[in-house]
């Protein structure tokens, strides 16, 4: 029976598929673009790009990317100005899965930055990619 009301109403639910996909791709685009682990590497290497790790100070002396401004989410609104110093640099934001980078990114566009990135996958796809890690 749904699949034959799916049949029958074949372009309102390629429709709602399209729009759902498109809301989506907004969304994670709200945030500042994308980097794979290897385009992180070569903004920092070639426009000084810097990286700030979301992660609770615990995690992040764990293992973080080399230079790493440890940031965490909790406190972004007491250190706000040291994002502010940062204005004119490439920025990459980086948490452990992806989520809060996303939400600190919106803040930074919103409030002018307009070199945001995102390392997609957190720093679990940086570890998946093995690429090094510095421990504290």
């Amino acid at each position: 029976m749904i699949l034959e009301f799916l049949l029958q109403q074949w372009p309102l639910v390629a429709g709602l598929v399209v729009s759902v996909l498109l809301l989506i791709a907004h969304s994670a685009r709200r945030g500042g673009n994308t980097v794979t682990p290897q385009q992180l590497v070569g903004l920092v290497n070639n426009q000084q790009a810097a990286v700030i790790d979301l992660r609770e100070p615990a995690e992040f002396r764990k293992g973080h990317i080399v230079d790493a401004i440890n940031i965490p989410y909790a406190k972004i609104d007491d250190r706000w100005s040291e994002l502010e110093s940062l204005r004119e640099r490439p920025i990459v934001l980086v948490c452990k899965l992806g989520q809060f980078s996303s939400a600190i990114g919106t803040r930074l566009l919103a409030k002018g930055f307009t070199q945001v990135h995102r390392l997609q996958g957190g720093i679990s796809d940086w570890q998946a990619s093995q690429m090094p890690l510095i421990k504290s």
